[in-house]
């Protein structure tokens, strides 16, 4: 594993608001340390209207090298790429949502967070880049699967893990052969996950997400014209039948079927609105355990919904049973 470097002192670029205490990139980017780690970022760094360094966020490659650089610098790790129109994901947010979710084991764990290969979590929808798995054996040791229904994104995520001695052994990928499967097909009978998570795909169709993306793109300052996502997003990536909602209400069916196999289910909700409908669902599926955990990057509000089958008891008894912690 990674050596795990603890962020830079004696520089006063702001905080980011709202990212976890545990977040390295809480202290926003040090950029010529960024460079020195990834020399392919330097042609993307210009001065911002603020004064402060930065790269233009409109800008695919620059949003690309930046994300290479990071990961590089932050978390050792080299020969990061996607192909082009892959979906990529800012990391500081990925990384919060791995550190929330270290805070939900540990209290299952009597405060302290599992560390080490023996925790074992699934991700849902491992894109081409791979960046839970990638960060969340970085900083806490835990192995991974990746499922996905995109065979050039898995390939992609791949030649990452090949990249890096040792990822190949603590990160699996499987392929799900069922595109409106979630866990059926790739949990095998008798496999134990401590945790799920997920990226659900936001949008109910393709013309809802080239809406959005033509808004973000105004935003950024470019026309709607020819817009196209500065983070990228293939179809699966983007939109399914039903939106977020209907993808998570597949995922809370099918995660009964599991219910002694996993100890928390995990997913993002991208809208506060569509939370009592998620609830309700849970409670009908009959969860015990619902929580709700709320994440903020500067402006940027958002949240996870977490459930369990399993009584405190029985979460208390999960490392033993599982972990042999």
């Amino acid at each position: 594993m990674g050596t795990r470097r603890g962020k830079p002192e004696g520089t006063d670029r702001p905080t980011k608001p709202g990212l976890h205490p545990r977040n390295r990139h809480a202290g926003g980017y040090d950029f010529p340390r960024l460079v020195a780690a990834c020399p392919d970022l330097e042609p993307f760094v210009r001065f911002a209207p603020h004064g402060g360094l930065s790269v233009d966020f409109a800008d695919p490659a620059a949003v690309k090298a930046l994300n290479r650089a990071l990961l590089a610098e932050g978390y050792c790790i080299r020969g990061w790429d996607i192909p082009n129109g892959y979906l990529c994901p800012p990391i500081p947010g990925r990384a919060d949502y791995l550190h929330h979710l270290a805070d939900l084991l540990a209290a299952s764990n009597g405060g302290t967070i599992p560390r080490g290969p023996a925790v074992r979590v699934l991700e849902v929808g491992v894109g081409a880049n791979a960046i839970y798995p990638l960060v969340g054996h970085r900083e806490y040791g835990w192995s991974f699967v990746g499922s996905d229904i995109d065979g050039v994104a898995l390939a992609a995520a791949a030649r990452i893990l090949a990249t890096n001695p040792g990822l190949p052994e603590a990160i699996h990928l499987r392929q799900q052969a069922d595109r409106q499967g979630v866990f059926a097909g790739v949990v095998a009978p008798g496999e134990g996950f401590d945790l799920t998570l997920c990226n659900p795909p936001f949008h109910g169709s393709l013309r809802e997400a080239r809406e959005a993306s033509q808004t973000k793109w105004r935003k950024l300052g470019r026309g709607a014209t020819g817009a196209v996502r500065n983070f990228g997003g293939q179809g699966a990536e983007l939109w399914c039948p039903g939106g977020e909602v209907g993808f998570i209400q597949r995922m809370i069916e099918e995660s009964l079927a599991l219910r002694e196999q996993v100890l928390w289910f995990t997913t993002l909700v991208s809208s506060s609105a569509t939370l009592p409908a998620i609830h309700r669902a849970l409670r009908q599926a009959g969860a015990g355990d619902i929580r709700t955990v709320p994440m903020a990057q500067g402006q940027k509000q958002s949240r996870f919904v977490a459930w369990s089958f399993l009584g405190p008891e029985a979460q208390m008894a999960w490392r033993k049973r599982w972990s042999g912690l």
